[in-house]
């Protein structure tokens, strides 16, 4: 495996899931795919007791992560528990690859269902070619479901699997390449600076994700690309020839950065720019409007997507939990969950605020954001709650 794949971030790759009934073959196909033991592969149902992720390099897609799921049949105490992280994995797919190796497709059919009104692209694939023999009647009760014609494919013997890496090819989404971080607010040639502090949260060492992301692009659009500290900008700005275009900050230091920056140059955050990459900016800032509802009991959900251990500078443990309270009073309540843990009860939070996502694909970020509005429920972001909350969000480049 090459080491560009290893440096792009899991939440920049093509999440691709494979789902079905317990011993559909579906952890035989991913090895295959992977051409090496990346899933336990066994004749008893229930082999796949978590969900697996594999990152692979595949032709005309690029960087991808495949998902190995337990079976959706599953039962019992722990089997519903393993559909569970099943259906967390379908949240994340992009593609979704319905494995099927029988006639019976009544939890196939409602798992497409879900798919298709989320926008997932799905491809039905008959395993087991090998040792089905005649696929016509699965292809006839796959049929039923879709229009699309079925892949039959054997894990054995390579059968379909060309053509399989050919379906996924065009199943990627249309929007998959187009989409950059910073959008059209940058052309080449802009000069850009970028607002970093160095505090606890950053890596000994190195740059934060979110950081080395935007460089990355920046230098990509050919633009010019200055970095500095929340201390240190208004000496930055001072030795420019002309203000910068754009710059771009730490959601922590948004008012420091917009009482320094020059009047000609527009101001947005990291945590705003994958508000916009990774969710729905738009309902983001929509949501904000919330923060003149609130009262002093109000109960708030703060979700990031990282898990570590809470810092005393953390954002979204300290900081922001400190200025909400600072405005609405000590008595409001605050819940803070990491990683994958998003709670299903969201009816008894008055507000949402989601981190910017970068650890995770858009698809998951934007599942969580319809949860949330299916909830009717607010959903907001960092960015987007601490530029309100400084009084600068109409001030500020989305």
């Amino acid at each position: 495996m090459s080491d560009n794949l290893n440096q792009v971030s899991a939440g920049n790759k093509l999440h691709i899931g494979f789902f079905g009934k317990r011993n559909s073959g579906k952890s035989s196909l991913i090895n295959a795919l992977c051409s090496q033991e990346v899933s336990i592969v066994s004749d008893t149902p229930g082999t796949t007791t978590d969900a697996v992720y594999k990152s692979i390099e595949l032709r005309g897609i690029g960087a991808c992560v495949l998902m190995d799921t337990a079976g959706f049949d599953d039962f019992g105490t722990l089997g519903k528990q393993r559909v569970e992280k099943t259906r967390l994995a379908a949240q994340k797919s992009d593609v979704a690859v319905i494995v099927c190796a029988d006639t019976k497709l009544v939890l196939e059919q409602e798992w497409y269902k879900d798919f298709h009104r989320r926008n997932i692209p799905v491809i039905f694939l008959i395993s087991k070619e090998d040792i089905l023999g005649d696929t016509e009647p699965i292809r006839e009760a796959i049929g039923k479901i879709t229009k699309e014609i079925p892949i039959a494919v054997s894990a054995v013997t390579g059968f379909g699997l060309d053509i399989l890496k050919e379906q996924l090819m065009r199943a990627v989404p249309d929007e998959w390449e187009i989409r950059t971080l910073t959008g059209d607010l940058v052309k080449e040639g802009d000069s850009v600076m970028l607002v970093m502090p160095q505090d606890m949260e950053a890596p000994k060492g190195r740059l934060i994700l979110p950081q080395v992301q935007t460089i990355r692009e920046l230098l990509d659009k050919r633009c010019i690309v200055t970095c500095t500290t929340g201390e240190d900008m208004p000496k930055a700005i001072a030795a420019l020839k002309k203000a910068p275009d754009l710059i771009i900050t730490d959601s922590q230091v948004f008012k420091t950065a917009y009482e320094n920056k020059p009047e000609e140059s527009r101001l947005t955050s990291f945590s705003m720019l994958f508000a916009a990459y990774k969710g729905d900016i738009d309902y983001y800032v929509k949501s904000a409007e919330c923060f003149e509802k609130l009262e002093k009991t109000s109960r708030i959900l703060i979700a990031e997507c990282c898990t570590h251990a809470p810092l005393e500078e953390d954002i979204g443990r300290v900081k922001l939990p400190n200025l909400l309270r600072e405005k609405y009073g000590h008595y409001l309540q605050i819940d803070i969950v990491s990683g994958t843990n998003f709670p299903k009860d969201l009816e008894k939070y008055d507000l949402i605020i989601q981190c910017g996502g970068c650890m995770f694909s858009r698809t998951y970020v934007k599942a969580r954001i319809d949860i949330a509005k299916a909830k009717e429920v607010p959903m907001t972001n960092y960015g987007v709650a601490l530029a309100y909350l400084n009084g600068i969000l109409d001030k500020v480049t989305i």
